[in-house]
């Protein structure tokens, strides 16, 4: 059954799950194309996507909450409702039944010693009357030669094997769990299979996919004028705030706190501010910038999210700022890429309006056309574009992985191939 959209799971609820596992009342949403903008009862307002996959759709989908917001007053009948929604069917290995070999059985002791061979070949017609019947010995001896084979079934793979051979199985492997073979034999044959993909990659390439997109992407934005900034990680709390993030959003609830003064970064955005604002002292026009470096949010469920992804950001300051011309380097990043796309208009609750690049349902970025109201409190008072990418999800599409963790930073992948081998 396929996964219902993050819209019709709360309108047939009515309820919607924090990150934190807390259950809101929900007093009115709207949906846009690929937004759900939605007012709590207790007076809270956010902007998400409309997934299938997010950690609140699944939360949903399945019924599990922490507790209740006290603000929202959610009532019996509302939990109810909530907990005996019916369950989508899990998903179900279907396996193949073949025929077990031929096992031939010893004859009883009536029929176990064979009548000798005749020497004279002419007498053996005498085993056939008349009528063209055979004897009787000939007829006991041919019901008992033949045994009918006995099909035996393939036991069904239980879940941790199916999710072991998912682990090993890669985008070019031209191999089905369906094709009714044993654990151990699809086991063995994707291990190999892995192990010759690691001896290869370390004789020919030897680089890293994120590794090497960096430098890739390094060199098509120096190339085109951008200077590149390596900023802090460790960033000051008041970063945060600054950026219209207030302590009760669920981005807010995201970060990752040092202590009460820094944290680590959860977006490019507050460093490329400052250095905006600096060089617009020293560069001519326009001021060109780029970054790419990690970021830290606390999203680690789902496909395609991660507690720590791999970000970045250009932007553009003064002259030639448009959209046009945002789309145009845009268009050109991902042509380089070899990545499809297209462009839709939505909005966030950081820059308002934005410009999201979609990979069919994937959001690669979200892109800005500036000035914003959040540009007075970092001093920028003049025109300016930028859009942010997620270099994970740039190679999830590159190489077609079903789950962005294997594009990412990890002792479990390299290159999207399992290193538990």
């Amino acid at each position: 059954m396929d996964k219902k959209p993050l819209d019709a799971l709360i309108s047939s609820t009515g309820l919607w799950m924090s990150r934190t596992g807390m259950l809101h009342k929900i007093k009115h949403h709207e949906v846009s194309k690929r937004k759900i903008y939605i007012e709590m009862a207790c007076g809270e307002r956010l902007v998400a996507n409309n997934s299938r996959s997010s950690r609140t759709a699944r939360a949903l989908r399945h019924h599990k909450y922490k507790k209740t917001c006290r603000h929202c007053r959610v009532s019996d009948e509302d939990l109810n409702n909530f907990l005996t929604k019916t369950s989508e069917n899990a998903s179900i290995v279907k396996v193949k039944v073949v025929s077990a070999p031929i096992i031939r059985k010893a004859l009883p002791k009536s029929v176990s010693r064979a009548p000798k061979p005749l020497e004279n070949p002419e007498s053996a017609q005498a085993t056939v009357n008349a009528s063209g019947s055979a004897s009787e010995p000939a007829m006991a001896k041919s019901a008992v030669s033949s045994p009918v084979p006995v099909p035996v079934p393939v036991p069904a793979l239980t879940r941790s094997q199916v999710e072991r051979l998912e682990t090993l199985l890669i985008p070019g492997d031209k191999i089905s769990l369906n094709a009714g073979m044993l654990f151990r034999e699809l086991e063995s044959e994707l291990l190999a299979r892995r192990k010759d993909d690691m001896q290869r990659i370390y004789a020919e390439e030897r680089e890293n996919y994120l590794g090497k997109l960096e430098r890739d992407i390094t060199k098509f934005f120096v190339e085109r004028g951008f200077l590149e900034i390596k900023s802090p990680i460790l960033i000051p709390a008041e970063y945060i705030e600054r950026m219209g993030i207030d302590s009760d959003t669920e981005l807010s609830k995201q970060v990752f706190r040092v202590d009460k003064n820094f944290c680590l970064r959860p977006m490019l955005a507050p460093n490329l501010y400052n250095y905006l604002r600096k060089l617009d002292k020293v560069l001519p026009d326009p001021i060109k910038i780029f970054e790419i470096g990690p970021c830290y949010r606390k999203e680690s469920e789902g496909k395609e999210h991660l507690e720590e992804f791999t970000m970045l950001n250009f932007c553009q300051m003064g002259s030639g700022c448009t959209r046009e011309n945002l789309e145009s380097i845009i268009k050109e990043f991902l042509d380089y890429l070899k990545i499809d796309f297209e462009i839709v208009g939505d909005s966030c609750m950081v820059y308002g309006d934005t410009l999201d690049v979609m990979h069919g349902d994937l959001e690669l970025s979200s892109a800005v056309v500036g000035p914003i109201p959040l540009d007075r409190e970092w001093g920028i008072d003049k025109p300016w574009i930028g859009a942010g990418f997620g270099l994970e999800r740039l190679l999830k599409v590159k190489h077609d992985f079903k789950n962005i963790k294997r594009a990412a930073r990890s002792e479990s992948y390299y290159n999207g191939i399992s290193t538990n081998l």
